[in-house]
């Protein structure tokens, strides 16, 4: 049986460390949670969102799972961005892919994984939808990274049509929807452009409104 009793150790270290440049650090982290983002990213062990963007524990919400997916019917992810937006007044969410992913690969596939195929469904719709495009590229991994890329941008419209975001942005309050994808052999995050501030941009079908304020 493998020893995690390593990872107590460094935890010591780790705690020990963080007194040493802060002593009340983490007097004020069990008091407090005021996040300004939530991190929507892929469970990927080597994507840890605050390291990559050099934030401390209790500065940023955090949401993984594989392939950084926005499903509908995923109370999870639904309940992390309501409470994110509702109580802890988050002003950016940011939906993090990263290049060379391999839920978005195993998508690209056609051999049967189990359970993870209903989950990577969504990017099988996306390739298709953008099916010319991307048989278009020769290069493998480029295909793969292009694709990476197409499913951060359609996460960003996902959580825009969810009727928790559009009502956060009736009530007036600030938020903005990001799409940024991480390089694994550069550790730079790079700003897809697809931010998302109002539901200016969505198709009208998607702009819902609560049954009191229908007309």
């Amino acid at each position: 049986m493998a020893d995690i009793s390593p990872l107590l150790e460094s935890n010591q270290k780790w705690a020990a460390n963080k007194l040493r440049a802060d002593p009340g650090f983490f007097e004020r982290l069990a008091h407090q949670q005021n996040p300004d983002y939530l991190w929507i990213g892929c469970a990927d062990s080597r994507v840890p969102a605050t390291e990559i963007v050099n934030l401390d524990p209790g500065e940023m919400f955090v949401h993984r799972n594989v392939a950084n997916l926005v499903h509908p019917g995923d109370m999870n992810c639904l309940a992390v961005l309501q409470f994110a937006i509702e109580f802890l007044k988050v002003k950016h969410v940011i939906v993090t892919g990263h290049y060379g992913c391999g839920g978005v690969r195993a998508a690209m596939q056609s051999e049967q994984l189990g359970l993870i195929d209903h989950w990577l469904q969504p990017i099988r719709d996306i390739y298709q939808k953008n099916k010319t495009d991307l048989q278009a590229i020769v290069d493998e991994y480029k295909r793969l990274n292009a694709l990476c890329e197409m499913n951060v941008r359609e996460q960003v419209q996902n959580l825009a049509k969810t009727t928790i975001v559009q009502n956060a942005w009736r009530r007036g309050q600030e938020l903005s929807l990001h799409g940024w994808v991480y390089g694994l052999s550069n550790g730079l995050v790079r700003d897809l452009g697809a931010t998302v501030n109002s539901p200016d941009k969505l198709d009208e079908i998607f702009r819902t409104h609560p049954k009191d304020a229908a007309g």
